[in-house]
């Protein structure tokens, strides 16, 4: 029986839960954990670190087949960035090919309960069976996705455990024999069990684990690859117009502008410790009597955004929002060449501890705060730029998302973290349309080109230039992503993967990293979980007929050969 667990954030109190009577009287067979005064200490069949898109499905496909769930975030959210902003999903909304083929599983499950909630259910329906594309019916409100996620959960005896990071420093994992025993939060809690899943971006079970990992770019010739490493030649996304990155103009001892870092650009293809870009996807709203107007920050300074008006004045056109999902909102992301996504500002963050993230974290908040702000009232953009700042006059935060955080996101888009290095990499090669090197263990399917946001914004030639941008092209084809690349190195660590951070390349990664594919690999990872404890075996001996089956019986996409090539 559990012990009994105060919920200090919701105020009510969790009594005790019997796992012999797991339906009472049509109540919630969830409960969340939260305490800071009570240590408690648990063992379940299958603990999961992280409530990101691929926590989730691996949470509900375990207790699907019949394993006691122990569901273990390290922050506030259910959902990860899919509750946090990113309403505009990833799925047919380019031209050049259809990647819902490749949505199945607890994914389409998700998508479905999105369209039902908007009364089109029986449309998406027809769009699978004909095989139609239709990018907005796949699009959501973030305070929709939130409840059908947490609606969902309680359906199951699920216990969830929020805002419990582990211990950082090595104290959080117990570990004998390269099997981890029990993970340890900062609270104090102490929660067992027989296999393990992390499913953060940031990779920290792993890392703490032993576990190899990964960050940054890796030099093309470390996998004999063509898209890898420092990109002195970036051309999409580059600066539309030309802007001189110092403090007095043509003066480079008089130091740069703000955003710009000093370092130089270095050669082709080798590589550094640079991730993407991270920005805050925005629901912003364009309804009057649903907006919390764009306030000036405490520790504002104009002199910040002097790359913005240095942008105007040259003659470039700024991005503005556009309805873009639901009810007259928009999920307003940061791909351009000028925007919020915030080049280089983020590079301490993959191994940084919770401090150092925290404060990347504020940093981009507060700047992205301070851009729209002065976005929508500085007067010398409404100069510049009439119609840009009458457009962003007329939206705001959305009063009716993140009401428990005055209309902003609790989290931001980590776009790279941890990556695992396992016996199997997955790299550029796998990914190309011709010459491509076979995947024999799939268990789900990337969809998507590499898609690699720039890492850089520094100086060449005297003008400000952002450095690293990936995306598109017509080399690329859809993947299946192998088992292989989900489970650690046995010498490592036998019960424990990841559907979030595979064994891959910076490269590869950048074509894996969608938030259905995520929900497929965290899918996939319950299952194998599983049956390395129905089978008493490591989780690298797991029978991939075996999790085939039970892929194919849970409708899993995970064969590449039948959803379609890009145009």
């Amino acid at each position: 029986m559990l012990d009994f667990i105060k919920l200090t954030n919701l105020s009510i109190l969790a009594l005790f839960f019997n796992f012999s009577n797991l339906i009472r009287n049509n109540e919630s067979q969830s409960l969340v954990a939260e305490s800071y005064s009570e240590n408690i200490s648990n063992t379940y069949d299958i603990v999961i670190y992280g409530g990101s898109p691929a926590g989730i499905s691996a949470a509900i496909q375990g207790a699907r087949l019949g394993k006691t769930i122990a569901l273990v975030v390290p922050n506030t959210s259910l959902g990860g960035i899919m509750v946090n902003g990113l309403g505009g999903t990833d799925i047919d909304n380019h031209s050049e090919f259809q990647n819902s083929k490749a949505v199945g599983g607890i994914a389409l499950e998700f998508y479905k309960k999105v369209a039902s909630h908007y009364n089109r259910l029986d449309e998406l329906e027809d769009l699978i069976r004909n095989q139609k594309k239709e990018r907005t019916i796949w699009r959501f409100e973030p305070h929709v996705a939130e409840k059908i996620v947490k609606d969902w959960l309680s359906e199951f005896p699920i216990e969830i455990y929020l805002n419990q990071p582990i211990k950082e420093n090595g104290e959080g994992v117990q570990i004998l024999e390269s099997k981890i025993q029990s993970i340890t939060t900062i609270s104090g809690n102490v929660i067992s069990g027989k296999q393990f899943i992390d499913a953060t971006l940031e990779g920290d079970l792993l890392f703490y684990a032993g576990v190899s990992t990964t960050y940054g770019r890796e030099s093309n010739s470390q996998y004999t690859e063509t898209m890898n490493g420092i990109r002195p030649v970036t051309t999409y996304r580059q600066f539309a117009v030309n802007i001189d990155p110092y403090q007095i103009p043509n003066e480079p001892q008089s130091g740069r502008i703000h955003t710009i870092q000093d370092e130089p650009i270095g050669n082709f293809g080798e590589g550094d410790n640079s991730i993407q870009a991270f920005c805050f996807r925005m629901c912003l709203s364009k309804d009057l009597g649903n907006q919390i107007p764009f306030k000036k920050p405490s520790t504002y300074r104009r002199s910040d955004y002097e790359i913005y008006l240095r942008y105007l004045r040259a003659g470039g056109k700024l991005y503005t929002p556009a309805v873009s999902i639901p009810q007259n909102k928009t999920d307003l992301g940061a791909w351009h060449d000028l925007s919020h996504n915030l080049y280089g500002m983020n590079k301490g963050y993959p191994q940084g501890n919770y401090a150092q993230r925290d404060s990347i974290f504020n940093y981009h908040k507060t700047f992205t705060m301070g851009l729209f702000y002065f976005l929508a009232n500085d007067k010398e953009v409404g100069k510049l730029d009439p119609e840009l700042q009458k457009n962003w006059n007329g939206w705001g935060l959305a009063k009716d998302e993140f009401v428990d955080n005055e209309g902003w996101p609790r989290e931001f888009y980590v776009r790279d973290g941890r990556r695992m290095v396992s016996d199997f990499i997955i790299t550029e090669h796998h990914l190309l349309k011709e010459n491509n090197l076979p995947i024999e263990d799939p268990v789900a399917i990337a969809y998507w080109p590499p898609d690699l946001h720039s890492a850089r914004r520094i100086i060449k030639n005297g003008l400000a230039y952002n450095e690293g941008f990936v995306f598109g092209g017509d080399f690329w084809r859809p993947f299946g992503i192998p088992y292989r690349a989900l489970v650690p190195k046995k010498s490592e660590c036998i019960n424990l993967i990841t559907p979030t951070c595979p064994s891959s390349s910076h490269v590869a990664y950048g074509a894996i990293r969608i938030e259905f594919t995520f929900m497929g690999m965290g899918q996939a990872a319950a299952i194998g979980a599983s049956l390395a404890i129905d089978n008493n075996s490591s989780i690298q001996e797991v029978s991939y007929d075996s999790l085939r089956l039970l892929l194919e019986k849970f409708h899993q996409k995970f064969d590449a050969s039948v959803v379609g090539m890009p145009d």
